[in-house]
C-alpha cells in the first residue's frame, strides 16, 4: 500500500486539503506576517519573492496542504508531508505555518493529530525537523508529545544548510 501524500483530512476545527496554485493569494496573505518567521532559519520568508520559492517547492513536493479554518472557511496556514522513506518506515511532517491568531495549541495540535493518524496507516515513525533557534516551534513539538532526538544539519534544495532539532513520534502500540 503506497502512502497517500495529500488526503483530504477533516477535524472539528480545521480541514487540510491539497495545496493548489490558486491558493497563492490567500496563503501569501497569511505568510506575509514577519513575526511568523522571526525564529525561523528563513526569517525573510514573509517577503513575496522568498515566499514564491517556498510556495513553488510546496507544490512540487507533492505532499503540501493548506489549512482551512472550518468555521470561517479561510486559509489559515499550510503544512506538508515530505521525504517518505518506505525502507525505514518513516515520513517527515513540517514546513508548517499558521496565522498568529491560531497560535497557542488547539489548531496546531489538531493539524498534527490528523496528519499523524493518517501517517501511521503507512509508517512506524514520523519525524519533525525544527530550526535550532525556533524555540516556539520546539515547544509546540513537545506539547504534542514529540521526543527530541538530537540535532541534524538540514540541507534542502539550493538553500544554505542549517541546524535543526530532530523530533520523533513513534506509532502507538495497539
Amino acid at each position: 500500500m503506497s502512502f497517500e501524500l495529500q488526503p483530504h483530512l477533516i477535524g472539528e476545527l480545521i480541514e487540510l486539503r491539497r495545496l493548489t496554485p490558486e491558493d497563492w493569494d490567500d496563503l501569501f496573505a497569511v505568510a506575509s506576517d514577519p513575526l511568523i518567521w522571526k525564529q525561523h532559519p528563513d526569517s525573510d520568508r514573509y517577503k513575496k519573492d522568498v515566499f514564491k520559492v517556498f510556495f513553488r517547492e510546496a507544490l512540487e513536493c507533492g505532499g503540501a496542504f493548506v489549512v482551512i479554518d472550518r468555521k470561517s472557511q479561510q486559509i489559515i496556514g499550510s503544512t506538508r508531508f515530505y521525504g517518505y522513506d518506505p525502507e525505514n518506515s518513516e515520513i517527515e511532517i513540517g514546513w508548517t505555518l499558521l496565522a498568529r491568531k491560531y497560535w497557542g495549541g488547539r489548531y496546531n495540535r489538531q493539524m498534527k493529530q490528523l496528519m499523524l493518524a493518517h501517517a501511521f496507516k503507512f509508517v512506524e515513525t514520523v519525524v519533525f525537523l525544527v530550526g535550532q533557534n525556533n524555540i516556539r516551534s520546539q515547544k509546540a513539538m513537545e506539547k504534542i508529545g514529540a521526543i527530541r532526538n538530537g540535532v541534524v544539519k538540514r540541507v534542502f534544495g539550493n538553500h544554505p544548510p542549517h541546524l535543526s532539532v530532530k523530533y520523533v513520534i513513534k506509532k502507538p502500540s495497539k
